[in-house]
């Protein structure tokens, strides 16, 4: 795009040096004074019309023949005069260029015009490039044709203008701009492709954590518009904003969209890339490592509730009894956990102690099974936090009465971790431990000794495989009847008097999915208004599961039947709470009937159902309607007074049924 305009006003002067000849005698003038003894400042431009008429020269040396330094003041001095009489008028031509075109590629010519403006003196002209523009270096100019070409590739970043002027033989001035248009040759780059910070997983939600930016050195709508996520971004636990400032640069901050938690996901590694407006737009890219900080929310937790153990009482000091586990699933401190005995609430007089770090309960003083044969323990678990956080447990120790040479019994749980529990899903003839017995009155292992189950209420029994004594499933277990059971192993001796020992151990029945949902009634009842709006409260629910953990857990849901308008609820998959799904219509269905299915948590998933009808209060939202819009009847002028004439009727919608 080219575009030439001349000064406003602009008169010529006539004078007699005009033409080639003027020209020649600028060049000559030049050449002249290229090495003057003195510093000669040029006089300034006298100004017409809006634009000032004289241009800086760049001084280039000539050919001419030698003249002296007086001859060069006085051939200066014409060419100053005869300039100033010649002309006052001056033209600006414009031209404008993409970056990044081939070289040769043509940018304009000097004496051409757009239409309806004055056109330019035509060339030969003299190039006279503004100082430190780059002219000479970047663009060649042709003197005789005006021709203006690229010399190299234009780069808008290093350079977006070139200015120049061309006097013709005329001695008018042509002021030229070449301006460098910018194109889209620059992605936006970010100052480092890294970034590692960090949160809290407290951080409440919309904080906000300046990023810094990238930058395009291309301008406008190729500079940076906007940001995006592109990976790494876990439950959509962060967002991104941005804002454009003075400078022009697009700021990025990252800000918090969901709630932190360490315990689910320690580390996210978010890919960022910003991109420009181009079509297609180009891309920068950063990672931004991200570590969630541990903060102390979760407390200690016990791998059971209460731990049963038994003890001989002639136990020495430093005996092991058994070993509480807790865990803590925060990190560092928060989550280094020490052992203690509550010792207000039990074990006063200090019989056992506890190692604070790995959670051994052995014996502190002698024990005495005629003074006290059961001793309960509180365990406290603590973190190491800076507010600590603990729970607790309870430990029941049995002292077993100790005599002379009475027979020893060993208990070797086969379940998983070694301790006493059994699946409620065993079945009869599974082994649930292994029974060592031993008399040192006897050098042979159940030489004279009777061993003999009490407790569990028959489930259990004794059997003897390749002399190993077992104990094993009796009876079909159910843990919703009986979770835990304690039992006896009772060793008899055959001496006189025997003399026996036992060992007492709580049994631990563990949960299976054996339990469908139940709700306390299979049909319930219900009403709503017919106005109700979408989400309005119907009815709530309940049903309840025997069994334990995953396998009791419930989710509600509506199965799925048009012919009974289920579409028009929708129930609470945690709370069992029905809603209006949409508006209903009590002149439609006036008592819908949904049919509710709860779901446990187990594998496989056991179910249950109930049916809850709603009736539909019906309210005053239909008009009358005529049976026919108009009516035509004709009457003799001597019918009696109080002749029927005409009947209409109408027609109302009822509801006959009471919500």
């Amino acid at each position: 795009m080219v575009s030439s305009e001349s000064a406003d006003g602009c008169k010529r002067r006539s004078h007699s040096l005009v033409g080639s000849s003027l020209w020649q005698t600028r060049i000559l003038a030049v050449s002249a004074v290229s090495k003057p003894t003195a510093p000669i400042k040029p006089r300034q431009p006298h100004r017409t019309g809006r634009r000032s008429t004289m241009p800086r020269y760049s001084f280039m040396r000539s050919n001419a023949s030698s003249v002296t330094p007086l001859g060069c003041w006085m051939l200066f001095s014409v060419v100053l005069a005869t300039s100033l009489t010649v002309s006052h008028c001056e033209y600006i031509r414009e031209f404008e260029i993409s970056e990044g075109v081939s070289l040769g590629t043509t940018i304009g010519l000097i004496g051409e015009s757009n239409p309806g403006v004055p056109r330019p003196p035509p060339p030969p002209y003299l190039i006279v490039p503004v100082p430190g523009s780059a002219v000479d270096s970047d663009l060649n100019i042709e003197q005789s044709t005006g021709e203006i070409r690229t010399k190299v590739v234009l780069d808008r970043e290093l350079r977006s203008s070139y200015s120049l002027v061309a006097i013709p033989l005329s001695g008018e001035n042509i002021r030229v701009l070449v301006t460098v248009k910018d194109e889209n040759d620059n992605a936006p780059t970010f100052p480092n492709p890294w970034l590692q910070i960090e949160f809290p997983e407290n951080t409440p939600r919309d904080v906000k954590r300046t990023l810094p930016p990238a930058r395009d050195l291309d301008l406008d709508i190729f500079n940076t518009q906007r940001y995006n996520i592109i990976s790494g971004n876990t439950n959509n636990a962060f967002r991104l904003s941005s804002h454009r400032e003075r400078d022009g640069v697009l700021y990025l901050d990252l800000q918090i969209n969901g709630f932190l938690d360490r315990e689910t996901t320690a580390f996210y590694s978010l890919v960022i890339e910003a991109l420009d407006g181009g079509n297609p737009p180009l891309r920068g890219f950063m990672t931004v490592n991200i570590t969630i900080q541990d903060v102390n929310d979760n407390q200690p937790i016990f791998n059971q509730s209460r731990y049963f153990a038994s003890v001989a009482e002639n136990a020495t000091i430093g005996t092991s009894v058994l070993q509480v586990f807790a865990t803590d699933t925060d990190a560092g401190n928060n989550g280094r956990i020490t052992y203690s005995i509550n010792r207000r609430q039990s074990d006063r007089d200090s019989v056992f102690v506890i190692d604070q770090l790995t959670g051994v309960i052995s014996v502190n003083r002698p024990l005495d099974f005629e003074t006290k044969e059961v001793h309960e323990l509180v365990v406290v678990a603590s973190d190491s936090g800076v507010q600590a956080l603990e729970t607790t447990a309870f430990v029941s120790i049995r002292v077993t009465d100790v005599n002379d040479n009475q027979p020893t019994i060993n208990l070797i749980f086969l379940s998983d971790d070694a301790t006493p529990k059994i699946s409620e899903d065993a079945q009869p003839g599974e082994f649930v431990a292994r029974i060592s017995v031993n008399d040192p009155d006897s050098k042979e292992e159940y030489a004279n000794v009777n061993v003999t189950l009490d407790g569990g209420e028959g489930h259990f029994g004794l059997t003897t495989r390749d002399n190993i004594i077992y104990m094993i499933v009796s009876l079909p277990l159910d843990r919703e009847v009986k979770p835990n059971m304690t039992l006896v192993v009772t060793a008899t001796d055959q001496g006189s008097p025997p003399l026996h020992a036992s060992r007492a151990f709580n049994l631990r029945v563990t949960d299976t999915n054996d339990n469908a949902p139940q709700f306390e009634q299979t049909m319930y009842y219900a009403n709503v208004l017919e106005v109700a709006d979408p989400g309005t409260s119907v009815f709530q629910l309940s049903a309840v599961d025997r069994d334990l953990g995953n396998n009791s857990i419930v989710t509600y849901s509506v199965l799925d039947s048009p012919d009974t308008h289920s579409d028009w609820f929708q129930i609470d998959a945690r709370t069992g709470l029905i809603t209006t799904r949409k508006h209903i219509d009590c002149e439609t269905d006036p008592v819908p009937q949904i049919t509710i299915l709860a779901t446990d948590s187990g594998r496989p998933s056991l179910t249950g159902t109930a049916t809850v009808r709603v009736t539909i209060r019906d309210v005053n939202d239909n008009e009358p309607i005529f049976d026919q819009s108009f009516y035509n009847v004709s009457v003799r002028e001597d019918e009696a007074v109080g002749h029927c004439v005409l009947k209409v009727s109408q027609w109302f919608f009822y509801s006959f049924f009471l919500c």
